[in-house]
């Protein structure tokens, strides 16, 4: 790919994507269409996949959705999850990519213009910065990193090679969230000093305790690992489950938090938390994870308040939602999730109509399309990784907090934690060798 495009609008994009979500067969959720014409060379943007699990193949079938997009290369350290990138290759494409266990192979090769990073959580930062030194944009799944050390990396990385790059959380590329965030930006709903975010779970349930024993057949598990400490495998704490392991992720403060907080800071501007603190715990899993089943994190902020909670195991969260966001003001409440939004009314108060509307089309089509149109006119996307790095750092601040069980105090410009030194190690990132990730700050 190396033509330079005027893009088509935004407005037209979005357009165009929410009806590319109504016909073909679904792949985790996400509605595929089997439409795909011919593409001069020229127009081409060719992408390697690294991560080719649920999130990995999801992403990549939603790049598929773009006639321009095609695949050269999978990646994964798991030669099942190799096989079934290399079937949705084939079946959507017509071709069979190459395929590579290190993803610096992916790096080296002259027809990928673009990585696809899917992989846990601990295996973002690497492949994203020195993709960017190798000159190939980037599109990175949520939470941007592991840890805030590393999402400063990745944005600096970014920055310094001028690429594209872009966090895959999606709901900043819905109507439907635009104009609730509009609608909030407009002072309707009177001075808003309360935001909250939910996720009451009841898909989750237990995962046991298995004993440690060998990796499967056709896994490369060091490689797994990679940056992360050194442990014998356990089926836990690898594929889907990794979410709820210090060592690789930050459970669903950052796994679900990344996406909802995201909506309500989109919405009240980019002033960061003065401080945070967060109670939790595990009290209703009994197995061998290690992320809070419960928790509660509230973070001050300049003007507002933001509370964020998570409980597993149910699913009758607030406003009768499940999940989802709310903005309290003084004239009323904006209430929101994909299924819909809500606008209530204070009872003393008789400013606005109380009004229900409806949930919008899938984003995900739109969010890849405005990074795919960004890589085309050289222009950031609306969620790029400094946006991301933002979103990611107030995730695991409640995280920290929880761990350290303090209420902290936050630098942004510094990005360091004043009165806990303990808490404040955490916001670093330290790397098993003979890993070593450029632009990592060394912290005192």
């Amino acid at each position: 790919m190396n033509t330079v495009q005027t893009p088509i609008s935004r407005r037209r994009f979005l357009q165009k994507s929410a009806l590319a979500g109504t016909a073909g067969p679904l792949l985790g959720g996400l509605v595929v269409s089997h439409a795909y014409r011919a593409v001069a060379a020229s127009e081409k943007i060719r992408v390697g996949l690294i991560g080719s699990g649920g999130m990995g193949k999801g992403d990549l079938a939603t790049f598929f959705l773009y006639p321009e997009v095609e695949c050269a290369v999978v990646c994964d350290v798991d030669d099942g999850q190799i096989a079934s990138g290399v079937k949705l290759v084939q079946e959507k494409r017509g071709n069979t990519p190459a395929t590579v266990k290190d993803f610096r192979r992916v790096l080296d090769r002259d027809d990928v213009d673009v990585l696809l990073v899917a992989t846990p959580d601990h295996w973002h930062a690497l492949p994203t910065v020195l993709g960017c030194q190798a000159g190939k944009d980037v599109y990175v799944e949520k939470p941007l990193a592991k840890s805030i050390a590393e999402g400063r990396a990745m944005a600096e990385a970014a920055r310094r090679h001028n690429r594209i790059a872009q966090m895959g959380a999606q709901r900043r590329s819905s109507p439907a969230y635009q104009q609730a965030v509009e609608f909030v930006q407009s002072g309707k709903l009177g001075k808003v000093g309360l935001v909250r975010a939910w996720a009451y779970l009841d898909w989750i349930r237990p995962i046991g305790s298995p004993p440690d024993g060998e990796p499967p057949a056709g896994v490369d598990y060091d490689m797994w690992l990679g940056p992360a400490p050194k442990r014998p495998f356990n089926p836990n704490r690898f594929h889907f489950n990794f979410r709820w392991f210090w060592d690789y992720a930050g459970g669903l403060m950052t796994d679900w938090g990344v996406h909802l907080i995201q909506v309500l800071l989109w919405a009240m501007g980019p002033e960061p938390p003065k401080a945070v603190m967060s109670s939790g715990g595990k009290y209703v899993l009994v197995d061998n994870s290690e992320t809070p089943d419960t928790q509660i994190t509230v973070y001050e902020f300049p003007t507002y308040t933001l509370v964020w909670e998570h409980k597993v195991g149910v699913g009758l969260g607030l406003y009768d939602r499940p999940w989802g966001m709310s903005f309290t003001g003084t004239e009323g409440t904006l209430v929101i999730n994909d299924g819909g939004c809500e606008i209530q009314r204070e009872p003393t108060k008789d400013s606005l109509e109380p009004k229900k509307f409806p949930g919008g089309a899938d984003p995900r089509p739109a969010h890849v399309r405005n990074f795919l149109d960004s890589v085309k006119s050289r222009r950031q996307p609306d969620e790029n990784l400094e946006s991301g790095h933002h979103i990611s750092t107030v995730a695991h601040l409640g995280n920290i907090a929880l761990r350290s069980q303090q209420r902290l105090t936050w630098d942004h410009a510094r990005e360091k934690i004043l009165n806990d030194s303990a808490a404040d190690r955490l916001v670093a990132a330290t790397y098993r060798e003979p890993w070593h990730l450029p632009y990592l700050e060394v912290r005192s």
